[in-house]
């Protein structure tokens, strides 16, 4: 069994057990986390399509971690100018655990 769920802008194939680093979400370590913009649910017998969601489904989240990614660096040169600047980015992300997926 797995589901398609869409957070922060982007899609995730994800299936119950399963790890997955996303875009840094409001949400507590204690606590869970429910995602109900669920795009699709494969079950092993039936394939549920949303349009843009399937109505009642829900995907389940263990919080595991809030993080930052490796630093991407970023050169910026005007030849002949003596203009550089060197910027670094490291971009948040929280990582959860797919506990329950129904729907």
């Amino acid at each position: 069994m797995f589901a398609v769920i869409e957070t922060g802008g982007k899609q995730y194939r994800v299936a119950q057990g399963d790890k997955v680093k996303i875009e840094k979400i409001k949400a507590d370590k204690e606590g869970g986390f429910v995602f109900d913009k669920v795009l699709l649910v494969n079950t092993g017998k039936e394939i549920k399509v949303g349009t843009p969601h399937v109505a009642g489904a829900k995907v389940e989240a263990k919080v595991l971690r809030d993080d930052k990614a490796k630093t991407i660096v970023v050169f910026k040169y005007k030849p002949k100018k003596r203009y550089r600047v060197k910027k670094g980015h490291r971009q948040q992300f929280t990582e959860v655990e797919i506990s329950k997926i129904s729907g």
